[in-house]
């Protein structure tokens, strides 16, 4: 490779890795504190926040224009002069020029379309601060503080549950079965307000937890090991009709702060009042209104036996498609029967998820429910297949670290790697003079890789993640000094500067490579047999060698070929006895 190409290959790779640390310096350099709190809270508080600043910036505009109706658009309201000036093209009528508050307001054709607009600028910051978050260099609890769970999935109890069932694969049924315990405790603990939980399977039938942060542990542990509860109840249409009028003239008198109705007689004794759920674009649970059900419920989740999302045979719509065990079909098949025409709620965790009417009696077991997009069916499947398979959740292990702590451990580690960088720059620097400089130059580029890769694949910087990047730092520099020796013999068998860097690189080629090959296989081994600690240990090292071998034998010799072509020097400063 001639020096162009290398010139070439550094500048790409130096490119491509700030592009991967960008978010990670967006985050960590460029995103306010109060602005990192908000976007590491749940996408429902988000909803909120957005919600209700929304409303204040409406409330403030509308007394701006109250105030002074001839009041100007400020620089900082350029969004809402472009939003006018559309709706104006939009209405097919002339733009006012200059364009006041008063007529920007008054190009929307209604307060709620304002505040949606208003609303959409929060959120979409909000959640591009959150995307930053998602794709940057993580702190682990060690650093950051928090909490790690170790939850143990009771796999054995599912496949016991399904013993009559020979159609379905016990493997199958396994990975099924996790993979919706991890779905619904990344819901469960998303819902109950826990911010930006790391949450993923490990080996065959354990879950691991780590939330950020401060948590109660009596409050994880029952949301870990609550179960959600699904069921089928009976829709009440004519108290539902009656309980929304009398909610449209008392909203603020319905309910109290706990969502308890203040006057139970507005709904029959035998009743009670839900929510009625929709997902929005963003995966949330949006209430569309509420419905009075019967408190009896129909038909438990335990008998459901699996689901699937269809497409209707008419339509070509979406559909959720069901199966019940043998006791759940008669349950359903006498209950249809009985109540053809009126709704049917499906109810999980206390909020209705799908208002289905009853068309014919349902007597194989075999139900179909329609009536909503591919989103909200996918989402109903979840909910659907979360009954069936009720997966037993335990905590087998909890450790807390304190936020002082990590914060303590973030101090150390910086110190640790800025002085083992330094010792070794000021060793490099005295034992190899100006070759030092070249060392140098490439022990903060190893690094500046290092950072980007780790930030490129989401991984997490932690105590031992920081151990293995102090060896890669002693590591980095033990290829430099291979290198600088080769050099130095070449130079005491006579050879000008350009043959002696050559055949310094060449000879020291192999031996670079052979030893980093062999950590880079331990690295590997490490990463797949080992866990937590280990595994981040193992990341940050094999990084580290991949990085070390580019910096020692493209960046350094790119250093070399510079100073001999570019600035035709004759003589390499390379240490003491050497000309």
């Amino acid at each position: 490779m001639n020096k162009r190409s290398r010139f070439i290959l550094i500048l790409a790779v130096l490119a491509l890795c700030f592009v991967f640390l960008w978010p990670s310096i967006k985050w960590y350099a460029l995103t306010p504190k109060e602005d990192q709190a908000l976007a590491l809270s749940t996408l429902e508080n988000i909803k909120s926040y957005s919600t209700v600043k929304a409303a204040e910036d409406v409330a403030a505009l509308k007394a701006a224009v109250k105030a002074d109706a001839a009041t100007a658009l400020t620089e900082d309201q350029k969004w809402l002069k472009k939003a006018a000036e559309k709706n104006y093209r939009n209405m097919e009528k002339a733009i006012p020029s200059p364009m006041t508050l008063r007529d920007a307001l008054a190009s929307f054709d209604s307060e709620a379309e304002i505040s949606e607009l208003i609303e959409g600028r929060y959120r979409t910051k909000i959640l591009a601060d959150k995307k930053s978050y998602q794709n940057s260099v993580k702190l682990g609890l060690d650093l950051s503080g928090g909490m790690n769970v170790i939850v143990k999935a009771d796999l054995d109890a599912v496949v016991a549950a399904q013993t009559g069932n020979s159609n379905i694969d016990e493997a199958t049924l396994r990975a099924n079965a996790m993979a919706q315990a991890v779905e619904t405790l990344s819901s469960r603990i998303d819902r109950f307000g826990l911010s930006s939980p790391t949450i993923r399977q490990q080996g065959d039938d354990r879950i691991y937890i780590e939330i950020p942060g401060s948590a109660e542990t009596d409050q994880i542990n029952s949301i870990i090991q609550g179960r959600g509860i699904l069921n089928f109840r009976l829709v009440d249409n004519e108290a539902t009709d009656s309980f929304n009028s009398y909610y449209n003239t008392n909203m603020t008198t319905t309910f109290d702060s706990q969502g308890n109705l203040i006057d139970p007689s507005i709904i029959p004794e035998d009743c009670e009042v839900m929510g009625y759920y929709t997902t929005d674009d963003y995966g949330l649970d949006q209430r569309e209104g509420y419905i009075v059900v019967k408190k009896e419920i129909v038909l438990d989740g335990k008998h459901i036996r699996s689901a699937q999302v269809g497409t209707e045979g008419i339509t070509g719509k979406p559909q959720v498609s069901f199966t019940l065990d043998s006791e759940g079909s008669k349950i359903f098949g006498d209950f249809t029967s009985a109540n053809v025409g009126k709704n049917l709620a499906i109810v999980s965790d206390d909020r209705v998820k799908s208002n289905a009417t009853i068309k014919t009696a349902i007597m194989d077991g075999s139900v179909a429910i329609t009536g909503f997009g591919q989103q909200e069916a996918q989402n109903l499947q979840k909910v659907l297949q979360t009954a069936w398979l009720e997966v037993p959740l335990s905590v087998e292990s909890q450790q807390v670290i304190g936020a002082s702590l990590g914060d303590q451990n973030i101090r150390q580690g910086l110190f640790a790697i800025v002085v083992g960088l330094a010792a070794i720059m000021v060793f490099m620097l005295i034992w190899y003079h100006g070759a030092g400089i070249n060392a140098c130059v490439a022990q903060i580029l190893n690094l500046y890789i290092m950072f980007s890769i780790l930030s490129a694949f989401n991984l997490t910087i932690t105590l031992p993640a920081i151990a293995g990047m102090i060896l890669t730092i002693g590591m980095a520099v033990d290829a430099n000094v291979i290198i600088f020796e080769r050099i130095k013999e070449e130079l005491r068998l006579g050879k000008d500067r350009a043959s002696a860097v050559s055949a310094g690189f060449s000879n020291a080629l192999w031996s670079i490579l052979d030893s980093n090959i062999t950590t880079f296989i331990a690295a590997a081994f490490m990463s797949q047999l080992g866990s937590g600690a280990i595994q981040g240990f193992a990341y940050s090292l094999a990084i580290g060698v991949v990085s070390t071998v580019f910096t020692a034998l493209v960046v350094s010799r790119l250093i070399f070929d510079v100073g001999t072509e570019a600035f035709h020097k004759q003589k390499i400063s390379i240490g003491w006895g050497v000309k």
